[in-house]
């Protein structure tokens, strides 16, 4: 979606929000203070109500009237984190774009900083967490085992301890938005775009009011996203399952056989037992992955918009770009 009169502005800052009417207020006065402070002349924040259901949008409406660079872009349901995300940045105008959660676990008043690096040259200035404050041992050990079982089955690096706070360049929104995959990761698919991209280490802050969107299923379901849009590795595991079965198989025969001959009683009904159940565990994990990936290629082929905008609210009053 582009502006009619095809506006360029210096920076667009995107916020995906749900359910956040109770950190939205700070949320605005520490980013609007962050673009101030910025060395830009025209920016724009973009707020994206991702289908709440408390005043979330009420209160981006009202902010709206209240501050000019407020942009409110309101989505017909929820659609969840990465697509409201793919909302906001498809109505972004900057020639930098900012990404951060509306939580404020990720400081907006590190706009600054990591403007300077991309006018340096750098395309993606990408948060790398030091430390995370406010989360559990378990959470953290989730996330420890979940970015190291991706950085070993995916083709492309990804880095680790990197959520989706990040500053990019026009030209890498652009090849972002030509993506037009329905399961969508998106810090992965701006890692596979390439070009220069750096860390920029912080110091992650506890969550400032509310709690999580992102419970254990969801964590689950982010991860089978990740790990099934960025590799075929899965797949790939059939086969040294099949050559352990044949293995298996062959120690198994061998001894069913050298028993037999030895004169020794062959407890039938125990070792067929073992092995119908070890062979049908093993294809029944390999068909649970072609389904996974089967699965996700018939919700590609179908080619349905990734989302659907109700409104997009403007001080000027507009409905869309």
């Amino acid at each position: 979606m582009a502006l009619p009169e095809n506006i360029i502005m210096d920076l667009s800052v995107v916020i995906p929000c749900y359910n956040e009417e109770e950190s939205l207020a700070e949320l605005h006065r520490r980013v609007e203070n962050a673009c101030r402070n910025a060395d830009v002349e025209t920016y724009e924040i973009i707020l994206v109500n991702d289908g709440s259901s408390d005043g979330t949008i009420e209160m981006m409406r009202a902010l709206v009237k209240q501050n000019h660079h407020v942009v409110a872009v309101n989505l017909s349901r929820n659609y969840g984190h990465q697509l409201a995300l793919s909302a906001g940045l498809a109505e972004a105008c900057g020639d930098y774009i900012f990404v951060l959660d509306a939580d404020l676990q990720d400081p907006p008043e590190l706009l600054m900083p990591m403007l300077e690096r991309a006018r340096n040259g750098v395309d993606v200035v990408y948060g790398q967490r030091k430390t995370r404050r406010g989360e559990t041992w378990f959470k953290l050990f989730c996330a420890r085992a979940f970015y190291r079982t991706l950085s070993f089955l995916s083709e492309t690096k990804i880095p680790e301890n990197v959520g989706d706070f990040r500053l990019m360049s026009r030209r890498v929104l652009d090849h972002l938005l030509s993506m037009p995959e329905q399961q969508r990761f998106i810090r992965g698919m701006i890692a596979w775009i390439g070009f220069k991209q750096e860390a920029f280490l912080y110091e992650r802050d506890e969550r400032f009011a509310g709690v999580t969107k992102y419970p254990l299923l969801k964590l689950i379901h982010f991860a089978v996203d990740a790990i099934s849009s960025f590799s075929i590795r899965p797949l790939r595991l059939a086969i040294p399952f099949a050559l352990m079965g044949i293995v298996l198989a062959g120690v198994l025969a061998l001894y069913a056989i050298l028993s037999y001959f030895g004169g020794n009683v062959f407890p039938g009904w125990a070792s067929l037992a073992t092995i119908v159940t070890f062979f049908s565990s093993l294809q029944l994990l390999c068909l649970a992955l072609i389904g996974e990936y089967l699965g996700r290629t018939f919700i590609e082929v179908k080619r349905r918009p990734l989302f659907i905008v109700s409104d997009v609210i403007r001080e000027d009053g507009s409905d869309g770009k």
